[in-house]
């Protein structure tokens, strides 16, 4: 079952992990004793050698042969392959159980809109709903063991009353290589549509909803099929799993107490237990048995989902919601609060503190403020200086040719240029001149003498001859 500590940590004490630290069942103790002890069994086997069979020649060989192995830990990157395949391993992990499909949401539609008080209302609606808890159940033998042996056989599943025989021969008949969780679903659907017909279902919106949640039920069945089938590429767990192993194998050797090469040279300090070592073991060892636990969370570990406790939960609460507490509701009064502008729940001695606490109102409510009153005062905003704009300077001539003859124009269409730039000499060369600089016969089609008048007073330095180009002197038309 799942080991649960939730309340050990509610709030946070002295002592309050390492009170977990004492705990059998669900330990990384039990987990991981088997190998700890084989893995320090070797160790001290290694070291007995090394200090009462070998020569002095075999032992200087075997120095050398220890610092290669302890220079070679440093190449592998433990840390890095074992944590990112163990945090894919719990994404996964948590993925799964939130893709158990529970029938919450689906009884309580199917109690809302599937109507009747009569033995074929009652019918309906528990008949739909043990649809829901079937598809679950034949989708959860394919995939936790606690399950299977639960309902090893078809007959098991009829005797526990998720399907009549009737329904098995129907299952039966339909022939299929892939596995058939779904066949309750299309049943569901199929009998919603009969209740809708039978007036059942008042309307294609009650239907529409219920068809909505199984879709979302089935969905959840059909996530489970694939988390089962499509599982963590092999060649990721086995290059983690050499990985961890390699290593360790290198600290057997690499790790051991050693004499120094050289006469006079000092000496390690022989602490008999290397105990870095095997805290190093303890931690990257139990890392990865973590990881193998939760890979596949629907065995028989003591981390594993208590889904046969899912299948009698949901079906027990689904009936109830579909049958008993159809339209069985308490009367509807007046609560306590009624005539109170403010609801106020009582507190409990052990909680009277808690009303002293001032109510959170926003992390800028105790700011201080500027005690400088002018910089209090509320001032008008600046208006925004109004941006002049130019109005297009038509030719004075209607006449003269166009220098752009392809062009469409529009005589009714007036387009404002804004004047950036005073200084820009040669922004204006397309429009008309006079000989001595000044415009003339400015028109503007569709403006009104007063708009006339409120034009500014433009003044266009002309060009010089020199610089206007040849098509630019065909355009212009000089009085």
């Amino acid at each position: 079952m799942t080991i649960s500590y939730t309340l050990k940590v509610a709030n946070s004490h002295f002592g309050g992990f390492s009170k977990l630290l004492f705990r059998w069942k669900g330990s990384i103790y039990k987990l991981l004793y088997k190998e700890f002890i084989v893995f320090v069994v070797l160790y001290t086997v290694l070291s007995l050698v090394y200090r009462c069979l070998l020569t002095a020649e075999q032992k200087r060989l075997y120095t050398k042969v220890a610092q290669y192995c302890n220079r070679s830990t440093d190449l592998i990157p433990i840390s890095f392959v074992l944590g990112f395949y163990v945090t894919l391993i719990v994404n996964r992990w948590w993925a799964q159980y939130t893709s158990i499909p529970l029938p919450d949401q689906l009884m309580c539609v199917i109690s809302s809109n599937v109507h009747g008080k009569d033995e074929r209302g009652r019918i309906l609606r528990r008949t739909l709903i043990r649809y829901a808890n079937l598809s679950a159940v034949l989708i959860l033998r394919s995939v936790s063991t606690r399950v299977l042996k639960r309902f090893p056989t078809m007959d098991h599943v009829v005797e526990a009353g998720f399907m009549t025989q009737d329904e098995r021969k129907k299952f039966e008949s339909l022939h299929s290589d892939f596995n058939k969780y779904w066949v309750p679903c299309v049943w569901f659907t199929n009998l919603a549509a009969q209740a809708r017909r039978e007036g059942r279902v008042r309307d294609d919106v009650a239907l529409r909803l219920l068809m909505d949640e199984l879709n979302l039920y089935r969905a959840k069945c059909s996530m489970l099929f694939h988390y089962d089938w499509i599982s963590i590429p092999l060649v990721y767990t086995q290059v983690v799993t050499i990985a961890v192993y390699s290593f360790f194998a290198f600290c057997l050797i690499g790790r051991q107490f050693l004499e120094p090469l050289e006469p006079g040279q000092e000496e390690e300090l022989d602490m008999y237990v290397p105990l870095s070592t095997l805290l190093q073991f303890f931690f990257y060892a139990g890392w990865l048995k973590v990881a193998e636990q939760i890979i596949n969370p629907f065995g028989e570990d003591d981390d594993d989902f208590e889904t046969n406790k899912l299948i009698d939960r949901n079906l027990q609460v689904s009936l109830l919601s579909v049958d008993d507490m159809y339209q069985n509701l308490p009367p509807a009064t007046k609560d306590k609060y009624w005539n109170e502008p403010a609801a106020q729940p009582p507190y409990t001695m052990a909680t009277a503190a808690e009303t002293l606490k001032p109510s959170f109102l926003g992390s800028t409510f105790d700011m201080r403020m500027c005690e400088d009153l002018e910089q209090s005062q509320p001032v008008e905003a600046l208006p925004s200086s109004p941006r002049i704009h130019t109005p297009l300077l038509t030719r004075a001539d209607s006449g003269s040719p166009s220098p752009h003859p392809n062009r469409p124009e529009d005589p009714e269409a007036v387009a404002a240029i804004e004047e950036e730039d005073t200084g820009d000499e040669e922004s204006q060369a397309s429009e008309s001149l006079m000989p001595g600089g000044h415009l003339k016969g400015l028109r503007l089609p569709g403006a009104s003498e007063e708009q006339k008048k409120e034009l500014p007073q433009i003044l266009v330095k002309a060009p010089s001859s020199e610089s206007l180009s040849t098509d630019r002197q065909d355009a212009l038309e000089l009085p």
